[in-house]
């Protein structure tokens, strides 16, 4: 089993930055690529980042693509989700998620086998 535990949402006015951090726990040697998802309000789950090895191998959502980066430090089993250039439509409740080794693309829903329980963004202009 891993645990997952996302931190560093809050409010920010549009045009600012926030960092939000994934601490990874349990049976990391379990997780397969990892990645952030968002679900505003009325609105579905959606893949925001994801990486896919030790590497660091990453792709993005073209809705954040150039603002938004996505790391992990492999000592701390820790993922991060750096955003710049916020905007009002980034508003959304953010997941951290992974999916076991085979488990497919962690870019869809259907195929996360463990969440975080959430950290909320407000950008507000």
């Amino acid at each position: 089993q891993v645990q997952l535990v996302e931190s560093g949402g809050g409010s920010v006015q549009a045009g600012g930055s926030l960092r939000l951090s994934c601490a990874a726990s349990g049976s990391t040697s379990s997780v397969g690529c990892m990645g952030w998802f968002r679900q505003a309000p009325g609105k579905e789950r959606e893949g925001v980042a994801q990486i896919y090895d030790r590497e660091g191998t990453s792709a993005y959502a073209d809705s954040v693509k150039g603002r938004f980066t996505i790391s992990q430090d492999n000592a701390k089993n820790t993922l991060y989700l750096q955003m710049n250039s916020l905007k009002p439509e980034d508003t959304a409740m953010y997941y951290c998620a992974a999916v076991r080794p085979g488990g497919g693309t962690c870019r869809e829903p259907g195929n996360i086998k463990y969440w975080g329980q959430g950290t909320q963004v407000t950008v507000f202009s």
